[in-house]
Formats: C-alpha cells, structure tokens, sequence
C-alpha cells in the first residue's frame, strides 16, 4: 500500500513538472523580413508564462555576433518583464528585441531560439524557425541604367564650413607675396636665367590613357570587381584634381559631388561621375559584386566624363578657377 502511494505521488510530482514547462510559451517575430543589402529588421523574442508558476526559471538564448554567417547581430535589448493585459495579472510577458543585418544576398533560414526552463535541457522550448531574404539592388537592363541602393542625403550648402580654408588661402598668397618680394630685393641685380617651361601634359590625356590600361587589364572578368572599380575611382579623382584644382584624392564622394557642382560643367557629365564613385563605394565598402552591364557602363562613364570635360590645352588650375568665377 506505502508502494502505490509513492508511485501515485512521484506521477503526481512528474505531471506537475510537465505542467510548468508547457505552460511556458516562446514566440519570435521580425517586423520584416524582406531587406536591402545593409537595411536592418528587428526581431522581437517574447515568453509567455504564469504567474502561478512558483520557482520558475527560465535561461533565455546567448546572443552572439551572429545568428549564422550570413546573419549579423547589430544590437541585443535588455529584456524586460510586463504584464500585457491588465484584465488578465496573472499572464507575465518577458520581451527582448534583436536587432540585424546582412551584406550577402539571398535568403537565410534562422534557426529556432531555444529557452531553457527549470534547467532541462532535454527539452528546450524553442520558437518557429525564421526566413530572412536579403535583396541587392535591380538593374534596369533594358535601359542601361544605374540607380542607388539609397540615395544619398543632401546637406544645405553652407559657407562657414570654407571659411578655414579661405583664410588659410589668403594666409597663403600674402606669405608667397612677401617670398616673392624679399627674393627681388635679393636677387635683383643678378642675372635670371629663365628656361621655358617644359610642355604639360594634359590632364585627360593622362586620364584617357589609364583608363585604357585598366581595360586591357580585364580585371572584372577574373573576378577583381574590388581592383578594377578602385581603379577607375582613383583615375578619376587624380584626373579631377589636375584638371579642378580640387584635392580629390582626400575627399569622400559626397564632398567631391558638391565641390564639382559649382564648377561649370554639363548635367549629364555630373551624372556619370556619380555613377561611377557611388558604384565603386558600394563595391569596396558594401561588398557589392556588379553585373557585366554595370562593369562595362563604369568604364564607358569614365571614358564619356574625361572627353565631356577635358580642356586640350594645359592650363594652371588656379587660372582656370579665376577665370570660370569672373
């Protein structure tokens, strides 16, 4: 009779453990799953459970750097321990956002998260799986068309941001002048051997040519999509400061967009350059890998930018400048 007692309450005891653990109830939701290269979704993990439930603990997932390879975690939310609905006080919510991304595209399974209750691992409760479907930017074939994964953000123009470099210009000329007058005083009653200037090169000439180079190299083909539009990037920009004046080799796309809108140059050159910077910036930093069209139509907008601005004969950027704001 002692035997059957034991037994009755050990079933008991086992059936109240089973109650807990199903009583605990673990959902995961993404605000969207569907995103752009480098866009971010939220994932929101909730549990649901008793109050009643005594002694109650619950381990929740350790969140790393990544869910999966393809995967990465931005930002893990403290979690934190509501009652939804006030008509029922007896329903505890606890509730932690996960923040993530993704530079490759194609589509991601997440795997379930599993909670642990009461320290049995044997059978964790876990959420539904998770689809994640990473997009990177349609081309327009038909048209031949480069667009923007995003467009960039327009800053009001604003002149107190040049007044450094106003003032250290002038700070500059009134320097040189002085030089310059202090080596007459000097040198004024020595004879001056003046040799003539030897003939420049011109700027597109020099830019027309590396751009050839770099087609004969056909690095795209091999697959060097970084080299081959860094390349270009760079020809472009050394080209710019040759011909502008403009230190484009330090500056960011962006500052180089604003610089060249004040130059007196035609939209549909603008245009090109622009393709050609922010294609190479989502190559080397967004780890974009272009299509054949957008390879071919970088270096034939390298080619049309060059010939669309070039100047044949040499002249000094500085006198260039002058001449293009009187």
């Amino acid at each position: 009779m002692i035997k059957k007692i034991k037994y009755l309450f050990f079933l008991l005891l086992l059936g109240n453990s089973f109650l807990s653990i199903a009583q605990v109830e673990a959902i995961a939701m993404m605000d969207t799953n569907k995103i752009r290269i480098g866009e971010q979704s939220k994932i929101d993990l909730y549990v649901k459970y008793k109050a009643t439930q005594k002694n109650l603990n619950i381990q929740w997932p350790v969140i790393g750097d990544t869910l999966r390879k393809e995967v990465e975690v931005v930002n893990v939310s403290k979690i934190d321990t509501t009652i939804p609905d006030k008509n029922k006080p007896d329903e505890i919510q606890q509730h932690q956002t996960i923040t993530v991304t993704s530079v490759d595209s194609g589509f991601w399974a997440i795997p379930p998260f599993a909670f642990i209750v009461n320290n049995d691992t044997t059978k964790p409760v876990e959420t539904d799986a998770l689809l994640l479907a990473v997009y990177t930017l349609p081309v327009d074939t038909a048209e031949k068309s480069i667009k923007d994964i995003k467009a960039p953000f327009d800053e009001p123009f604003d002149w107190h941001e040049y007044l450094p470099y106003i003032y250290s210009g002038l700070v500059a000329v009134v320097v040189i002048a002085i030089i310059i007058f202090i080596l007459r005083k000097v040198l004024k009653k020595k004879p001056v051997v003046v040799e003539p200037p030897k003939p420049k090169v011109p700027a597109h000439v020099t830019a027309l040519n590396a751009l050839e180079e770099i087609k004969n190299k056909k690095l795209w083909q091999e697959g060097k999509y970084k080299e081959y539009h860094t390349l270009i990037s760079d020809t472009l920009r050394a080209y710019i400061e040759e011909r502008y004046g403009v230190a484009a080799m330090e500056l960011t796309s962006d500052e180089i967009f604003k610089i060249m809108n004040s130059q007196v140059i035609d939209s549909i050159s603008k245009e090109k350059l622009k393709q050609v910077l922010t294609l190479a910036d989502y190559v080397k930093f967004a780890k974009v890998i272009p299509i054949e069209v957008e390879n071919d139509m970088t270096l034939n907008s390298a080619f049309d930018f060059v010939n669309g601005t070039k100047r044949e004969d040499p002249i000094n950027p500085i006198e260039e400048n002058n001449s293009v704001t009187q």
